[in-house]
């Protein structure tokens, strides 16, 4: 592999045949080909390589739900409690290279205790198992390039005849400390595991798993939603021990050739039952663009709840409305399944006195429907409504005549109406959210108005005279009933 770099083609790549024959990486093309004359290159693309990075850490999902990157060529796999699916260390190694061995990538793995250590030796040694007793010795013989540590500093430990890390490890910390900086003795802790360094997993850990290994690959649409369905009874019988229902489940389908296709399922109330789950997968399936393909077969199939809530037992009420609740919230979830979670919206109060937003619109299948309880300060049974059932965005101006200037308006004109006002209450003063407000916002004084022909309307005056604002804008906010 070749790329331009500091306006030069340089070599960023050579395989196993081109590193015995004496390419290495950085080398200059030209010297390169002074040297072989017929020479096999392609040119680097950093972008296809990290897209091909992140597609093999969807494929190794099928070893552990805690996968991370470790950027440009390189995975990290935590294993903690996996190990035991798979036999144990040695066979799992030997399923990750055999498995990459087919798809043409020539692997170097290290299992060690920790991330850091597993790196270094993957990268800078034979790797391999290495057992907790052989670890420090093994880390001891690393080269001084394996700490990742700024150049400078690893230039400064070599000026000092140091050449491994056992050579630096064995110096005084407050030694180290003092010329090179507190970050050369974190990296050693880190190595040695004195030091935690988690590490960051590309997708969210699942709340609550479960998966099928297939002895052969599965091709029938048929048996693959057999296998869900057995999955979801499984799944289920989890989260009824810990007394919660599913909120979301992705479904992931590990295909033979390394191919891994995920589906989203977002519901607007707590999923308890595989009936229901099931029937809002099959309708998923049933509406994707880009239909399932079994290909040379699915050889993992995985349900994981992504989110949970705490279930709740519903007691059915006499006059049925507990039941038109769950048929609503049951339609919701089906038309977000065949809509997209983007176009079937709940409308959700915002802690805010502005009116304009108090209410925004998030998705039905994401939204607590807990969050409905919060609407019934503003709501005083029979007294008039406080705000009116529309609203415009933006406010309409008005022309409005007054007789006094910090009074309700005697008459206004809107849309080239003239309203003569009969019935006047107010004001209801709106501050500015000065902490998001530009440095130009002023106060409301809102009124509500009923006009001779008894429509009634909400408006507002922006701007006080008393600060110092002689001629204040009327609009015209919204309408009542």
């Amino acid at each position: 592999m070749v790329d331009k770099l500091a306006n030069a083609l340089r070599l960023t790549a050579v395989d196993e045949k081109a590193a015995k024959a004496g390419l290495y990486k950085g080398m200059a093309l030209t010297d390169a080909r002074a040297q072989f004359e017929h020479l096999d290159i392609a040119f680097a693309s950093p972008r296809k390589d990290a897209a091909l990075l992140e597609k093999l850490a969807d494929w190794c999902d099928r070893y552990t739900p805690l996968v991370a990157l470790d950027e440009p060529h390189g995975l990290i796999l935590d294993m903690t409690g996996c190990i035991h699916l798979f036999g144990d260390e040695i066979s799992l190694l030997k399923d990750i290279h055999r498995r990459f061995h087919k798809l043409g990538i020539i692997v170097r793995s290290a299992f060690a205790t920790n991330a850091a250590a597993a790196r270094a030796l993957a990268r800078h040694s034979a790797g391999g198992i290495i057992s907790e007793n052989d670890q420090g010795s093994r880390l001891f013989a690393l080269p001084l390039h394996s700490l990742d540590i700024e150049e400078a500093h690893l230039a400064g430990l070599k000026r000092a005849g140091l050449r491994s890390i056992g050579d630096v490890e064995v110096l005084p910390r407050a030694a180290l400390t003092a010329r090179f900086g507190v970050n050369l003795v974190n990296r050693l802790d880190i190595l040695f595991g004195r030091a935690g360094e988690p590490i960051s997993p590309r997708r969210l850990v699942p709340v609550c798993m479960v998966e099928r290994r297939m002895a052969e690959p599965l091709i029938a649409m048929e048996t693959i939603e057999h296998v869900l369905l057995s999955l979801s009874d499984e799944l289920f019988r989890r989260l009824q021990q810990r007394v919660e229902g599913a909120r979301e489940v992705e479904a992931s389908f590990f295909r033979a050739d390394g191919d891994v296709r995920r589906i989203s399922i977002q519901t607007g109330r707590p999923v308890t039952e595989t009936k229901t789950l099931f029937r809002l997968l099959k309708e998923r399936l049933s509406t994707l663009s880009d239909p399932l393909d079994a290909g040379y077969g699915f050889d993992i199939l995985r349900l994981a709840v992504v989110r949970v809530e705490r279930r709740q037992a519903i007691q059915k009420s006499l006059d049925n409305s507990a039941q038109e609740t769950e048929e609503i919230n049951t339609l919701v979830d089906r038309l977000s399944i065949r809509l997209g979670n983007a176009r079937v919206l709940r409308p959700v109060p915002v802690d805010t006195h502005i009116p304009e937003r108090a209410v925004s619109l998030e998705p039905a299948a994401r939204t607590k429907q807990d969050n409905a309880l919060e609407w019934s300060p503003d709501f005083h049974p029979g007294n008039p409504p406080e705000r009116p059932i529309r609203l415009f965005q933006p406010p309409e101006r008005i022309d409005a005549t007054f007789e006094v200037p910090d009074a309700a308006p005697a008459q206004f004109v809107w849309r080239r109406v003239r309203h003569t006002i009969v019935l006047a209450e107010g004001p209801e003063r709106i501050a500015p959210e000065w902490w998001r407000e530009h440095a130009g916002a002023l106060t409301r004084d809102y009124y509500r108005l009923e006009d001779s022909s008894g429509k009634r309307f909400w408006v507002y005056r922006e701007g006080l005279i008393e600060r110092g604002n002689p001629n204040p804008r009327w609009y015209l906010h919204g309408l009542f009933a």
